[in-house]
C-alpha cells in the first residue's frame, strides 16, 4: 500500500509556495489559504484531498490497462517526470511538445516508424551500401527523433488519459487532450485555471522537490493499479489449474 505525502512532506518540499499575487488566476481562489509578502499560499489540505482524488482514478485507470501520457517539459520536472512515467510503463513527452501529437496522432506514428527503421539500418553491421558519412547523418537525424518520440515509441493508439505539468506551459497537450475527449490530470499552480482540467492537484508546479513528492505519489497509485490487474489475471489461470 502506498503512502499519501504526511502534511509535512508537502510543506517541507515546497507544495504551497505559489506564484505571486500579481499573476494569479482568480479561479484558484478556492485553493488559496493565504498571502504572504506578495506571494500567495496554497491550501495544502486542498492539495491532499485532490492528490488522494486523482490517485485514486489514476490507479482504476491502470488496473482497466489503459494509457496515461505524462507531460512535463520543463527543464525542473523533465527528469524526474521521464523517471517515474518509465517506472510504470506509462507513455511520456518530456523534450518538447509538437503540434498535432495527439490530434495528428497517425502522423507521429509514421515519425516512430522511421525512427524503428533507422534503427533497424544501424544495427546491420552487414549493410556494407551505406558510407560512413550517411550512418553518421542516420545517426544524427535518429538520436533527434528520440529525443523527441522516445517517450511515445511504444505506444500504437491514443492514450487514454494525460497528467500534466504546469496546464499554462503545456497549454497546446491540455487543448488537444481536451478536443479528442481525454481524460485530464494536472499539477496546477495559482497562476493557471484549475477548470481547464478533469483532476487539478493545487501544488507548486515551478519546484523540482514539489514535482517530485506528487508525481511519485501518483506513480505509486498507478503501480497498485497495474499490480492488482496483474493479480486479477493470474486468479483465473490458477482456478484453471487448481479444477
Amino acid at each position: 500500500m502506498s503512502t499519501l505525502p504526511t502534511y509535512k512532506e508537502l510543506l517541507d518540499a515546497g507544495v504551497h509556495y505559489g506564484h505571486m499575487k500579481r499573476k494569479w488566476n482568480p479561479k484558484m481562489l478556492p485553493n488559496i489559504f493565504m498571502e504572504k509578502k506578495g506571494i500567495h499560499i496554497i491550501d495544502l489540505n486542498k492539495t491532499t484531498a485532490k492528490l488522494i482524488e486523482t490517485g485514486k482514478a489514476m490507479k482504476s485507470m491502470a488496473k482497466a490497462g489503459k494509457k496515461i501520457l505524462f507531460v512535463a517539459t520543463k527543464k525542473q520536472a523533465k527528469d524526474i517526470v521521464a523517471t517515474a512515467a518509465d517506472s510504470v510503463n506509462m507513455p511520456h513527452v518530456t523534450d518538447r511538445w509538437l503540434g498535432g501529437m495527439m490530434t495528428n496522432f497517425s502522423t507521429i506514428r509514421k515519425s516512430v516508424k522511421k525512427m524503428n527503421s533507422i534503427d533497424k539500418m544501424l544495427a546491420d553491421e552487414s549493410l556494407s551500401s551505406i558510407t560512413k558519412k550517411e550512418r553518421l547523418t542516420l545517426t544524427r537525424e535518429r538520436n533527434k527523433l528520440e529525443k523527441v518520440l522516445g517517450g511515445i515509441a511504444n505506444i500504437n493508439r491514443l492514450p487514454q488519459a494525460v497528467f500534466v505539468v504546469d496546464i499554462s506551459h503545456e497549454h497546446i497537450a491540455i487543448k488537444e487532450s481536451k478536443k479528442l475527449g481525454l481524460q485530464t490530470f494536472a499539477m496546477v499552480d495559482t497562476n493557471s485555471d484549475p477548470n481547464q482540467v478533469d483532476f487539478a492537484i493545487p501544488s507548486n508546479d515551478d519546484a523540482s522537490k514539489s514535482v517530485k513528492i506528487i508525481t511519485d505519489y501518483l506513480v505509486s497509485q498507478i503501480k497498485e493499479g497495474l499490480d492488482e490487474r496483474k493479480n486479477a489475471k493470474a486468479e483465473p489461470a490458477t482456478k484453471k489449474a487448481d479444477a
